[in-house]
């Protein structure tokens, strides 16, 4: 029988530099309103169950469109000031920096 030799690969040791966190206030706009957009389709969703306001979604294509107009309709909802959560959100993030 051959002896089987463990082999340990060395330890890395190189350091990955870390990317500083954005503080450009335009991205912190747009993560608010997809914030406020998935919030906004999360509302709509729960509106939709009982039949729905876009039709009854009985079979599976009219599901998945009524799914994607669903979307898109609260992404348009958000960046048009939605609830207003986006504005309160990226007006708190941008005093913190």
């Amino acid at each position: 029988m051959t002896d089987l030799k463990l082999y340990s690969a060395p330890a890395a040791t190189a350091v990955v530099p870390v990317k500083p966190k954005s503080d450009d206030p335009q991205k912190i706009r747009e993560a608010a309103q997809q914030f406020e957009a998935l919030l906004l389709n999360q509302i709509l969703d729960e509106v939709s169950k009982d039949g729905g306001w876009l039709g009854s979604g009985e079979d599976s294509a009219s599901s998945c469109a009524n799914g994607f107009a669903q979307e898109q309709l609260a992404a348009t909802m958000a960046k048009q000031g939605g609830i207003g959560l986006a504005k309160l959100i990226s007006q708190g993030l941008e005093k913190s920096h």
